[in-house]
């Protein structure tokens, strides 16, 4: 197993972003995407004063980082939940208000590197691609079932797809002579479906499909629209937030969040801004934060990542 999936993406800048409100005792935590626990360890470490509460829908994820986190006992607390789940946790637990708020999004190195998962396009697996193999249907399911329209339309809002068509017609030909199970067949059949300058760009051609299906099983773009807001809500005054995206439309919509939140709502031509239309959120990053040629070097998965960070400046007023 690769030594990449326990080096945690810009783990240093996610920890100074996030230190002026975690510095404070009994600071309380919320690492929205455990995974393997690198960003939760380090946290819980560099702030001792600090509890954790750490979310993930992945109850292998949560078994491995509970092994990981014991250390810490009562200082960190481990829920199985999805990320938008983020308000009725918190209520479940009596926190009112948390000073930090981390998200490091899209797939765990523990989801890529477990091949039977079939998140990664490189090697053979069975099509699955959910975080929580307990519920919802499978990647392959969604190819077997969906109707062709359906697929293009995720492909092309998911992958940003050019070639959705052209794939989406191989896949329902394909389908028709026999089921779809495994990642390979999917890899050779996209291959061969695109044109030879679609071929050259971009890395593996398989890729914007894989992201497209992976987005779709798990919901992921519905589940952070719900998300980024709940967290931001939660957030205590001084409070700050840090997120890691690793492509443009999960970056988008983090920075769409932000920027409403960092932004008055006053109706324009106002001599003096009221305290309620002021902005709740202060900017901390210029436009997104990307990893260092070093990082990268380090940690290849670290190469799409953007990281955006915000403070609470302003509590909401009834």
């Amino acid at each position: 197993m690769s030594d990449s999936r326990h080096v945690p993406v810009m783990l240093h800048r996610c920890l100074d972003l996030l230190a002026p409100a975690l510095e404070r005792p009994g600071a309380v935590v919320v690492d929205c995407t455990l995974g393997l626990g690198g960003h939760s360890e380090a946290l819980l470490t560099r702030f001792p004063e600090a509890r954790l509460v750490a979310l993930d829908r992945d109850k292998e994820a949560l078994r491995l980082s509970g092994e990981r986190l014991a250390p810490f006992g009562d200082r960190a607390t481990l829920v199985h939940a999805v990320y938008d789940e983020l308000p009725d946790v918190l209520d479940r637990l009596g926190i009112a208000r948390v000073q930090g708020v981390l998200f490091d999004l899209g797939v765990s190195s523990m989801q890529l590197d477990e091949a039977d998962r079939g998140f990664a396009y490189a090697q053979d697996a069975p099509l699955d691609m959910r975080m929580d193999q307990s519920t919802g249907i499978s990647a392959a399911e969604v190819l077997n079932t969906y109707p062709p329209g359906e697929l293009v339309r995720i492909l092309r809002a998911y992958g940003e797809e050019k070639q959705a068509k052209r794939i989406v017609a191989a896949i329902v030909r394909e389908r028709g002579k026999e089921p779809f199970t495994n990642s390979a067949r999917l890899v050779e059949l996209i291959r061969d479906a695109l044109p030879q300058a679609a071929k050259r760009t971009g890395g593996n051609p398989a890729k914007r499909t894989f992201q497209a299906l992976r987005i779709e099983v798990n919901g992921e773009l519905s589940v952070l629209e719900r998300a980024i807001p709940a967290a931001v809500k939660a957030l205590d005054v001084g409070g700050r937030i840090a997120v890691l995206s690793y492509q443009s439309l999960e970056d988008r919509l983090v920075k769409q969040v932000f920027a409403a939140g960092a932004a008055s709502t006053a109706p324009p031509g106002l001599p003096v801004v009221p305290e309620r239309y002021q902005p709740r959120l202060k900017l901390l990053t210029r436009g997104a934060e990307l990893p260092t040629e070093e990082e990268i070097a380090e940690n290849r998965r670290a190469a799409p990542a953007r990281l955006r960070g915000a403070e609470r400046v302003r509590a909401d007023v009834e």
